[in-house]
């Protein structure tokens, strides 16, 4: 019998490139700072657009230390901390122990946080709709389903040689 291994693998070398650029093309966009300053406006909130990020950050992944939140942003520990402490001092966050390790302060959503974070969703939503409106249903349904499957695969891969690479410019995905 033959194999089709070869073909697939051959399939997946020549789609791999395509994708890294198609990934790094979506990571520019989002990262752009007009982006962020764009979705804060869309929401009709006051917030420094350093601070954007983190909120969300945090709200989405919280509890969350103040060094996983640096290095998920690609930010200096230092620099986080003090956005960290803006966002607690405008009562947007909370820090508190860690339950395991009291040494360790996470950040929490707070309440008016929570709000802040409801209306970047309604937004979000806005203007993710206009993005996909001419999309078929279907088609939207498995980019959904792909992006999480491809997600928590690249998500399992860190710490295990398979996650990236560190080039002169620091880290990179592989």
């Amino acid at each position: 019998m033959t194999s089709t291994k070869n073909v697939q693998n051959t399939h997946i070398s020549g789609k791999l490139r395509e994708l890294h650029g198609a990934l790094i093309e979506i990571v520019s966009v989002m990262n752009r700072p007009q982006r962020d300053e764009q979705m804060v406006r869309e929401a009709g909130i006051s917030l420094d657009r350093a601070l954007f990020p983190l909120l969300v950050t945090i709200e989405r992944l919280g509890p969350i230390g103040v060094v996983e939140l640096a290095d998920r942003a690609g930010r200096d520990y230092t620099t986080v901390s003090r956005q960290v402490a803006k966002l607690e001092s405008l009562d947007l966050v909370e820090r508190r122990g860690n339950a395991t390790d009291r040494r360790v302060r996470e950040a929490v959503i707070s309440p008016k946080g929570k709000a802040m974070t409801d209306r970047i969703d309604v937004a979000r939503e806005r203007m993710g709709r206009a993005i996909f409106e001419s999309w078929d249903e279907h088609d939207f349904n498995e980019l959904v389903r792909l992006m999480r499957k491809f997600a928590e695969d690249i998500s399992g891969d860190i710490g295990n040689g398979a996650g990236g690479t560190q080039g002169e410019d620091g880290p990179q995905a592989d």
